[in-house]
């Protein structure tokens, strides 16, 4: 009887063994600076490169971190993902050169990194709630793009 006691702790509360997982506020100071330094470092990389085929494996090989520091770093200080952040960025730019109006939607589409206008289309209906030119369309130059 004492084997199944190991597994019956498990199963009997709802985050089995992440329920021991200690949050950001119980970690080591070094470490949350190490993070935090680690995230504010990708967000200036994404921020000027948002347009190139930047990657999570880049950025971490250019902060001189792993790929899994980096994506607990975007959890936890900035509470993200690599990912949505990137294309956070990227809306947000997009939004910005659609309001203008002097741009193509393809044109814009290749400008934030992305080389299927399609691609650009379906992420940008997804994060705006209307397509591209439906956006361009009915934005003026006061309005500003979603704040995430």
């Amino acid at each position: 009887m004492s084997g199944n006691v190991p597994y019956r702790t498990a199963v009997s509360h709802p985050l089995g063994a992440f329920a021991r997982n200690p949050c950001v506020s119980i970690q080591r100071p070094a470490t949350v600076r190490l993070r935090t330094s680690l995230f504010h470092d990708a967000v200036e990389i994404v921020e000027q490169e948002y347009a190139t085929d930047v990657s999570l494996d880049d950025i971490a090989r250019r902060v001189a971190s792993s790929r899994r520091q980096l994506q607990r770093a975007y959890a936890e200080i900035g509470g993200t993902t690599f990912r949505e952040h990137l294309t956070r960025v990227r809306m947000q730019r997009a939004a910005e050169l659609l309001a203008r109006r002097s741009m193509t939607v393809r044109e814009v589409a290749r400008r934030v990194g992305y080389r299927q206008p399609a691609q650009f289309a379906k992420a940008f209906r997804r994060y705006q709630g209307q397509a591209p030119s439906a956006f361009r369309s009915g934005s003026t130059q006061s309005d500003l793009p979603r704040a995430a």
